[in-house]
């Protein structure tokens, strides 16, 4: 016990558990003596008691090794010392020391065993490593002795190689910097013979191989000259781009874009692109114009360059308007072409990629295959938005170039030549982009209004001037003349012309052709001017001296020379009726021949009975026809123009040969009360009453008078008042059926002026020729005067008159682009009042045709299962008329699949048509 104490007492007072960790190794492992375990084993032996007492001491005692046992117990000594506590507590300490000495006994004894065996084991390595000292003392001498006699030669030998490999490499390394150093020169090279790609190509190489030499330090200067060389590698590759926009090559372009996607910078070349063709159509019609504008001046004033693009347009003079107009367009069309061709390219290289693509599987090109369709995706839906815009802008170009100069008093020919150019480049257009080009018709429309009104004006002033200087005398032409024979109307007949605009042409004409782009794709410019082929066109209309032929002339003189066929009481001069007895004078052969040949000319009634006049006013109608198949905006204004041409020739007819004013002053005219009404209409609308009125009057009045004629006056050489000439029936014969052959032109005329006239005016139209038919009543009733005329032969006028115009409704319903629900109403509401008004007419019933045009009408209002049993049924209908009802009626409330099914349908019932 003592022993532990003397040991407690070494360890300055600390905790038993401090005591334990701060023993040295050999104190720690000291085996305790006989005496020691002997008065050890003298304290109880109860464990747990032992443990209670153990964990009876307070944690300070286990706190750290700065703790101060002595100074703790004394601090805690109360104020008045009491002997027997402190004995007692005394005695607690000493349990908790022998407790804890005891337990640390008891473990030194467990662990007893543990070290001897580790004694053991460290005596055995201690042999070993002694063992082990003498091997490496032997190893190290025999090692002196080898590299003395072997290694150190060997190794300056591989020392010497490894550093002839680093010289090699250093030699290698040296060459390709040379190599870099002369770089500039093939890039240059390259740069001359456009091998875009390729330059870029080894730039980028030479780079790649600058970044592996970069710790030279000559290279970070050639490094820095090689960025410098692709940045104007790319300057340059932005100007190849650019020519792309004028002068499309399919190579070039192919090389331009393999450069830009070396590059990595496909969608910036795109963007480019678009600012490029922007540019270049500002450049062109600028550099068009100026070259025109110059060249008129004629001085080499720059003055003009400073211009702005629409100042410069209105110097453009009369004369050199068309053909700027005309290089304008052809400009314009290189650069809608490239673009058209560009789009192309990439369509034909999307789908060679997407073909590649689709037969490489390989997982490593996944990510890249990505790129590329994003790439791609990004340029379609680029090159789609930049139609409209592209087109935009030369629709306002073209405009501005419109607008810059009065086209009022131009030529005929001239201002029709500049629709066609502009209907044409509508047409270019509408195949670029489907745009309806809204911007131009406007323009054009504006500069056609106002040159119309100028030139329909002088054109009513020449009507009247022709219509005082007829005579009345019949025109001489073929009983085989048609208004198509006329210059005016060859574009009727035409179904594709190069110089003739496609909105001319027939609706299967222009879908069965290829599209322009398609057409001048690889050569030729549609806007080139052609050389006017109509000086070198002949009109064959004229007979001669009235016959179709001197042939048909002599055959008929011959046949009427021969009096063999003649009864006798005929070649008398006079034959008594009462007892057909002849006096003895008898006329001449001569006499005879003539009243024969003049019974032949009388007789001769299957050529067309028309004047001068009537031959001028149908070439009117022709021009105005061109005027309005190229130009629909303003369709209206010309078909109005057109029935004020008719007004005033039927005007002008009835004040010549028709107006008798002593009835007119009694109130006993001969006229119908609507014809009455038409010529007051005529009159207060058309004619000018007040030529020599006070010219002091208002603007408004003056105005108005602009859009008047003066009433015409007749001839001074046309005899009315002389009982030899029968009062000048001949001359009355003839104005009377010229008017009627004019209104046969117009009913001729009425399906083509149908569709193109608009949906909202089509009730104008149909009140002038409903007009037309009550003319044709009030005609056939004075005809029934003089002759009369069967029952059954009226009937069947009217039967084929209505008939016609029944087929002409259906005809122009067949025309409509677009019909509402107020449309489908209006066309019945107008048929209806058409029927009505006919009924008044004429009694026969029923009405011809009357099924065909209701029953058309009804199919708008058919749904999509009802459609094709119509179809089926209704084989009366022409494909074009049952095909529209498919594309008006049902529009969008069907697919696309339910309508190829049906316009399959019409085309089976077609076929066997053929």
């Amino acid at each position: 016990m003592q022993k532990i104490k003397s040991l407690m007492t070494r360890q300055g007072l600390r905790s038993p558990q401090e005591s334990v960790n701060d023993l040295s190794p050999i104190e720690s492992f000291r085996i305790p003596t006989k005496e020691e375990l002997r008065e050890l084993h003298e304290e109880p032996a109860d464990p747990q008691a032992q443990q209670e007492i153990i964990n009876s001491i307070e944690e300070i005692y286990f706190s750290n090794d700065s703790f101060d046992i002595v100074k703790y117990e004394l601090e805690r000594l109360p104020p008045v010392l009491s002997l027997q506590e402190l004995e007692e507590y005394r005695d607690k300490l000493k349990q908790q020391q022998a407790a804890v000495s005891k337990k640390v006994a008891d473990l030194i004894l467990e662990k007893q065993p543990a070290y001897v065996e580790e004694l053991e084991r460290v005596t055995s390595l201690q042999s070993g490593l002694q063992l082990a000292a003498v091997i490496c003392t032997n190893g190290r001498r025999h090692l002196n002795i080898a590299k003395e006699g072997f290694t150190q030669t060997s190794l300056g030998l591989l020392a010497n190689q490894r550093k002839r490999q680093l010289l090699i490499g250093l030699l290698k390394s040296l060459r390709t910097i040379k190599t870099l150093q002369r770089t500039d020169v093939r890039l240059s090279e390259m740069l001359e013979e456009e091998d875009y790609p390729g330059a870029i190509q080894l730039c980028l190489e030479c780079q790649k191989a600058a970044s592996t030499f970069k710790h030279y330090s000559c290279i970070s200067e050639l490094n820095s000259k090689l960025q410098d060389t692709l940045e104007q590698i790319e300057e340059q590759l932005d100007v190849a781009l650019s020519k792309i926009c004028k002068n499309f090559d399919i190579n070039h372009y192919t090389k331009v874009q393999q450069a830009y996607r070396l590059l990595g910078k496909t969608q910036t070349a795109m963007d480019q692109l678009h600012m490029h063709f922007t540019q270049a159509i500002h450049n062109t019609v600028f550099q068009v114009v100026l070259g025109y504008v110059e060249l008129c001046a004629g001085n080499t004033d720059t003055k003009f360059q400073k211009l702005q693009y629409k100042d410069l347009c209105t110097h453009i003079t009369s004369d050199s308007y068309i053909p700027c107009l005309a290089d304008l367009c052809k400009a314009l069309w290189e650069v809608m072409l490239s673009y058209y061709r560009t789009m192309q390219w990439h369509e034909n290289h999307d789908q060679d990629e997407a073909a590649v693509g689709s037969s490489v599987s390989d997982g490593n090109n996944v990510i890249g295959s990505e790129e590329n369709s994003f790439d791609r995706n990004y340029v379609k839906k680029k090159l789609e938005h930049g139609l409209s815009r592209i087109w935009q802008d030369v629709q306002l170009k073209v405009k501005t170039y419109l607008l810059g100069t009065d086209l009022s008093n131009f030529k005929y020919d001239d201002f029709i030549f500049v629709l066609d150019v502009i209907s044409r480049l509508m047409q270019v257009g509408e195949e670029f982009c489907g745009s309806k080009s809204e911007v131009l018709q406007e323009s054009i429309r504006k500069q056609s209004v106002n040159y119309f009104k100028t030139y329909h004006r002088t054109r009513l002033e020449e009507l009247r001037m022709f219509l005082e200087n007829e005579t009345w005398e019949l025109c001489p032409v073929k009983s085989s003349f048609s208004i198509l024979q006329l210059h005016e109307f060859k574009f009727m007949e035409q179904s594709r012309s190069p110089s003739v605009s496609p909105s001319k042409q027939p609706a299967s004409a222009v879908s069965s052709s290829v599209t322009l782009f398609e057409q001048f794709c690889h050569g030729g410019n549609p806007f080139e001017i052609q050389a006017d082929s109509k000086e070198d066109e002949t009109e064959d209309v004229l007979a001669s001296n009235g016959y179709e032929s001197d042939e048909q002339e002599k055959s008929a003189y011959q046949e009427y020379d021969s009096d063999s066929d003649v009864p006798e009481e005929l070649k008398r001069d006079y034959v008594d009726e009462q007892t057909g007895d002849a006096p003895i004078k008898s006329v001449s052969r001569e006499t005879l021949r003539s009243r024969k040949r003049s019974d032949y000319n009388l007789n001769k009634v299957n050529a067309p009975i028309l004047t001068n006049t009537t031959l001028n006013v149908i070439r009117l109608v022709g021009k105005y026809m061109q005027m309005m198949n190229i130009l629909k905006p303003i369709a209206f204004d010309v078909i109005h123009f057109m029935s004020q041409l008719f007004d005033y020739y039927l005007y002008a007819v009835y004040t010549f040969f028709g107006r008798n004013d002593m009835f007119e002053s009694t109130g006993l005219g001969l006229s119908s009360s609507r014809l009455r009404t038409t010529l007051n209409r005529i009159q207060e609308s058309l004619i000018d009453l007040e030529v020599s009125a006070d010219p002091s009057g208002t603007l408004t009045a003056a105005e108005e008078r602009k859009e008047k004629v003066p009433s015409p006056h007749l001839s001074h050489l046309v005899v009315l008042t002389s009982g030899n000439s029968l009062y000048g029936l001949a001359e009355r014969v003839v104005a009377t059926e010229s008017l009627v052959f004019l209104a046969e032109q117009f009913e001729f005329l009425q399906p083509h002026l149908d569709a193109v006239m608009p949906a909202a005016k089509k009730p104008f139209l149909q009140q002038f020729y409903s007009q037309e038919f009550e003319e044709f009543n009030r005609r056939l009733n004075d005809v029934s005067k003089r002759v009369r005329i069967p029952l059954p032969v009226s009937n069947i006028l009217w039967e084929h008159c209505i008939r016609l115009a029944n087929r002409t409704l259906v005809e122009g319903y067949a025309n409509v682009k677009k019909c509402s629900n107020e449309g489908r109403a209006l066309m019945q509401l107008d048929f209806q009042q058409f029927l009505m008004k006919l009924e008044k007419l004429t009694d026969i019933r029923p009405i011809p045709d009357k099924e065909f045009v209701e029953t058309y009408i009804k199919a708008y209002y058919l749904t999509e299962n009802d459609m094709e049993s119509w179809i089926k049924e209704h084989r009366e209908y022409s494909t074009k008329q049952l095909t529209n009802l498919v594309n008006i009626c049902l529009g969008t409330y069907i697919n696309k699949k339910a309508r190829q099914k049906l316009l399959a349908t019409i085309d089976d019932i077609d076929r066997p048509k053929r």
